[in-house]
């Protein structure tokens, strides 16, 4: 039995950049940073100075590609052979993230992650998400290395959108839901049982700082519930992924991401929205009632996650882009997590009826 939980080192502090050279240095003396455009300007020259310090080399800056897609990751691999180091410094969100980890597994260097946002746990989990080029979700690949270690700066967190972190909360309270469904079809054992009750814990810490968390981005003042929420998000969240192993995976609520991103006036919503609206739709499937239902919409009001097909982009949609939905979203690995078999047309029942409750709410 081999599991991953968490990653062997986590470090989150303010102004953590400033000695970010101290950390790596135990890796390698000559570092790759590979990032987005966005974080390796916020990042970069913080970097060069504490790598100054400390005698270190940043042999190279390079831009992930933009997408977490094969193409990037080969590309990458590419540059890399062409370039004396010893380790990969990723920035940036979790599609850069997913990125490099991919990358790292195949050059089998150490790889240490600088989370710029807080808006999922690929910095802690052993999984990279793949999509094509133009960003639709093609597979949960396994191919992919869990950093040696995570360095959190929470001043450059809390000065990112506070979209991001609304992202993240959304993509973090689908771990009770989907964790408590997929067990079903699992046996019970230590791991997993585990992974449900630390799940559950997260999800009532999750509803106790959600609004508190979100004010504190606003108001660029890092409290307590700020920092507790950047944990769950980047930490806690993909410890519980390593627990549980297969048995606690994504379900439902990730295939109807997986199959709403087939439309591209949505891919300007972020994907923790886009999986907190997955997690209605799952709630709807599964037959919840209705004021349980809108008990989850009335804590997205509070924290503004989306709750309608409208607020995430999504135009009217005619009869076969319904049925193309729903026959997307029954092919995605999430959706064999289900504990039981899912038609497309429950599908499309389930993301109808989510919007309905998300608009009666929405005229309240």
């Amino acid at each position: 039995m081999k599991i991953t939980v968490g990653t062997p080192e986590y470090i989150r502090e303010p102004n953590a950049l400033m000695k970010i050279g101290s950390n790596v240095k135990k890796y390698g003396e000559k570092v790759v940073l590979i990032g987005g455009i966005k974080s390796r300007e916020i990042v970069e020259s913080h970097v060069r100075d504490s790598f100054n310090n400390e005698g270190m080399t940043l042999a190279a800056s390079i831009w992930y590609g933009g997408e977490s897609s094969r193409e990037n990751v080969e590309r990458l691999i590419e540059e890399l052979s062409t370039i004396d180091y010893d380790v990969i410094l990723v920035c940036g969100g979790g599609k850069a993230i997913d990125t490099v980890k991919a990358v790292a597994a195949h050059v089998n260097k150490p790889l240490v992650a600088l989370p710029t946002i807080a808006a999922t746990c690929a910095a802690t989990t052993p999984i990279w998400i793949t999509y094509s080029e133009q960003g639709e979700f093609l597979a949960i690949s396994r191919d992919a290395k869990v950093p040696e270690m995570v360095v959190v700066d929470s001043t450059v967190i809390l000065h990112s959108p506070v979209r991001y972190l609304i992202a993240g909360i959304g993509d973090t309270l689908a771990k009770w839901f989907e964790t408590k469904t997929s067990v079903k079809k699992a046996t019970p054992n230590a791991r997993n049982q585990t992974a449900i009750a630390i799940a559950n814990q997260l999800y009532k810490t999750m509803l106790a700082i959600g609004e508190q968390s979100v004010a504190s981005m606003k108001n660029k003042e890092l409290s307590t519930e700020l920092e507790d929420m950047i944990d769950a998000i980047l930490l806690i969240s993909g410890s519980l992924s390593g627990y549980g192993g297969d048995d606690c995976r994504t379900a439902g609520a990730h295939a109807i991401y997986s199959g709403l991103t087939i439309f591209p006036e949505i891919h300007e919503t972020y994907h923790g929205e886009i999986v907190a609206f997955g997690i209605l739709a799952m709630l709807a499937m599964e037959n919840e009632e209705e004021s349980e239902i809108k008990e989850l919409i009335a804590y997205y009001q509070k924290v503004n996650l989306p709750y309608t097909l409208q607020q995430m982009n999504v135009p009217e949609l005619s009869e076969s882009q319904w049925q193309e939905l729903g026959d997307v979203s029954v092919t995605i690995e999430d959706m064999e997590n289900m504990p039981f078999a899912v038609t497309p047309d429950m599908v499309i029942t389930a993301v109808k009826q989510a919007d309905e409750y998300g608009k009666d709410m929405l005229r309240k």
